[in-house]
């Protein structure tokens, strides 16, 4: 068994010089299959394209010859798992490190310790934990997800409630900023250490999955890292998956379309300086306040609003991660919303690019199956024009007529508007035999609209009894067809003035 684990420590550091996406503080150190925890078990045909070019080809002098000792059989990834690589089998969720790291359990990469940079890894490792917990039907995200960034003092805190209200988002907003404050984040940088790429992604998974934020949700402040990056492309990747898979099972409805948006509040870095500044003085002086009062403070001083150095190298680091996230332009929606005006125009910004857009919003089966009704923008660009056309047609083609029609106007609508000129509205009913004919009623109402009326039109046809068949004893119907037509029209504004006057006094009776 000692000669078998010398030959797979060896194997192991010529794989490890070619091995990619992975850091380490210090040489790998080897350690023997006897002394193993665990079984050690891996299969080179799932290593994840490593170069073995340089490795010289094994002679038969050089294998030592062990009798009665067979290798551990190879371990199969499982449907929702990938490769996993042979230097690190096991990544630990929490720490994003290897098991040989992740024995110290305190949560930080220290000096020796094996921190994983594969996105694949990662989501992998976080995702199969997640589904051991809660089984995977009940792998349920957020249905509508906004990845919310922004420079310092671009009001993230003020403009994050009203984009979720726009939305329709009934749930709280996920801060990463506070939700990294946890008991193992917290003593993970008491000590130091640095939190990983993989904590940082199952915290956020570990919130995202609770029932909370099935509708929707606002996450502020991730992802802000390559790593971080590509695993939001794989979580959406995933869902959809689950979406396939469940679509023709009672639990299909569970699992809807997802939609991700990112979005980014901007200000130029000198306005979001003299914000953080200015925000700075402001706490400092309400602080001083209650310490005076004898009371304690109540408001974070942060470092960087205490100078302008310390407050550009807090933009200088949104601008990087600013340029991260260009990379999920290729995949979701991306908005940059100015955030340089006072509160009203941010918020006017923030409608105008949040709008619904059904393109985005909806399925691509349903919307190239609604696509081919034009949306009443196109329907009413054109629509005075052609009131105009239609005009001129009837006058030039349909003269007798749309003289007819006119004399009935006069006759019989303008006394009716008259007499509800106070309300806004009449409705006139007519039997005038004119509107048999369907071109009398388009008339009608292309004339009142040329005018400044808006009119809609109902026919209603009314059976009266006529005679008595003398043969059959059936009765025979005569139809009389009524012409309804509603015509709205605007208020004077004097008269609703006084209306309002008196709605007012009578409800403070």
């Amino acid at each position: 068994a000692s000669m078998y684990g010398r030959v797979l420590t060896t194997t192991r550091r010529l794989l490890a010089r070619s091995a990619p996406n992975v850091v380490r503080s210090r040489p790998f150190a080897p350690t023997s299959y006897a002394s193993s925890s665990r079984p050690y078990s891996f299969n080179l045909s799932q290593t994840r394209s490593y170069s073995t070019d340089s490795i010289p080809p094994p002679t038969s002098s050089s294998i030592p010859k062990v009798s009665g000792l067979r290798p551990p059989a190879p371990t199969t990834p499982g449907p929702s798992s990938i490769p996993i690589s042979p230097l690190n089998p096991e990544i630990h969720p929490t720490t994003g490190t290897s098991d040989t790291a992740a024995s110290n359990s305190d949560g930080k990469v220290a000096e020796g310790e094996t921190e994983i940079k594969d996105p694949a890894v990662i989501f992998s490792t976080v995702w199969r934990k997640l589904e051991a917990k809660f089984g995977r039907e009940n792998m349920r995200f957020p249905q509508e997800i906004i990845w919310l960034g922004g420079a310092p003092g671009a009001g993230k805190g003020t403009n994050t409630p009203f984009i979720a209200n726009v939305r329709g988002i009934p749930a709280p907003p996920i801060v990463m900023s506070s939700l990294l404050q946890n008991e193992e984040a917290t003593r993970i940088k008491a000590q130091g250490g640095m939190v990983s790429d993989a904590f940082v992604f199952q915290t956020i998974m570990e919130e995202l999955i609770k029932p909370v934020y099935r509708s929707g949700v606002v996450v502020d402040g991730f992802p802000r890292t390559p790593v971080q990056v590509e695993c939001t492309n794989a979580l959406y990747d995933k869902m959809v998956e689950l979406r396939k898979e469940f679509f023709n099972t009672p639990l299909g409805p569970n699992f809807n379309r997802p939609v991700f948006r990112i979005t980014v509040l901007f200000v130029e870095e000198k306005i979001s300086v003299s914000r953080q500044v200015g925000r700075g003085q402001i706490l400092r002086e309400e602080n001083k306040k209650l310490v005076a009062e004898g009371k304690v403070p109540i408001h974070e001083e942060r470092n960087t609003d205490a100078n302008d150095d310390a407050a550009r190298k807090r933009y200088k680091i949104f601008r990087d991660h600013y340029n991260t996230l260009q990379a999920l332009k290729k995949h979701f929606p991306f908005t940059l919303i100015d955030a340089s005006g006072d509160i009203e125009s941010v918020q006017h910004n923030i409608l105008t690019q949040f709008r619904y857009q059904s393109s985005l919003e909806l399925s691509q089966e349903t919307f190239d199956l609604l696509q081919h009704i034009p949306i009443v923008a196109d329907l009413i660009g054109h629509a005075r024009g052609d009131l105009v056309s239609r005009l001129d047609e009837y006058q030039f083609r349909h003269t007798p007529l749309l003289q007819a029609v006119v004399g009935v106007i006069e006759k019989e609508f303008v006394m009716a508007i008259k007499r509800h000129a106070i309300a806004g509205v009449a409705m006139v009913r007519s039997e005038n035999p004119i509107f048999n004919n369907p071109l009398a009623i388009e008339m009608a109402l292309d004339v009142l609209s040329e005018r400044g009326f808006h009119v809609v039109s109902d026919t209603r046809v009314t059976a009266i009894p006529d005679r008595l068949d003398p043969t059959t004893y059936k009765i025979i119907n005569k139809f009389i067809n009524e012409y309804r037509f509603q015509v709205k029209f605007q208020r004077p504004e004097i008269r609703q003035a006084n209306l309002n006057v008196l709605r007012k006094a009578a409800a403070s009776i």
